[in-house]
C-alpha cells in the first residue's frame, strides 16, 4: 500500500504478570480483535506522551514509568502503521475503564496466545514474551510460532 506511515503507539501495561489489553468495538477498523491499549500519536507528541493521552481518554487511566520497548510497521490493506509499544504500569491504585472498547481485560502471555488479536499486535507477541512457546493465531488466520 502506498501513501503515508500513520504512527501509533500501544502500552504493554503491567500489572504483576498481567497486561492491559483492550477488546476493539464492533464497527470499529479490527471490530472484535484484542490490542495493546493505545492510538495514534498526535503531531508535537512523543510516542510516551501520546500513550499517556491514549490511556487518559480510552480507559481513565494514569499510567509511569513509561518507556519505549519495540516497534513495527504493518501493512494493513487500508492504511500502513508503524506500531511503537511503550512498557508501563498503571499509577498505584488506578483502574481502568473501558470508555472506547468493548472490553478490557488483565492477561498473562500464556492467556494471550488464545485470544484474537488485530495484527500488527499478534505480530509482536512472540518478540514481546518469548518464553510462550506456542502458535499465535493471527487476525487474518495466518499463524506465527513463537
Amino acid at each position: 500500500m502506498e501513501g503515508k506511515i500513520i504512527e501509533v503507539v500501544g502500552g504493554i501495561i503491567r500489572r504483576g504478570d498481567t497486561y492491559l489489553l483492550g477488546k476493539r468495538p464492533v464497527g470499529k477498523s479490527q471490530g472484535g480483535h484484542w490490542e495493546f491499549i493505545g492510538g495514534k500519536i498526535e503531531p508535537g507528541e512523543t510516542p510516551c506522551e501520546a500513550l499517556a493521552r491514549e490511556c487518559r481518554e480510552e480507559i481513565a487511566l494514569k499510567i509511569v514509568n513509561a518507556r519505549v520497548r519495540t516497534s513495527v510497521t504493518h501493512a494493513y490493506p487500508d492504511r500502513t502503521i508503524h506500531l511503537t509499544l511503550i512498557d508501563c504500569e498503571p499509577a498505584p491504585d488506578a483502574e481502568p475503564t473501558a470508555l472506547e472498547h468493548e472490553a478490557l481485560g488483565w492477561y498473562t502471555p500464556a492467556e494471550m496466545l488464545s485470544l484474537d488479536f488485530c495484527p500488527a499486535d499478534a505480530e509482536l507477541l512472540p518478540v514481546l514474551f518469548p518464553d510462550s512457546k506456542k502458535t499465535v493465531i493471527l487476525a487474518n488466520g495466518a499463524s506465527s510460532i513463537g
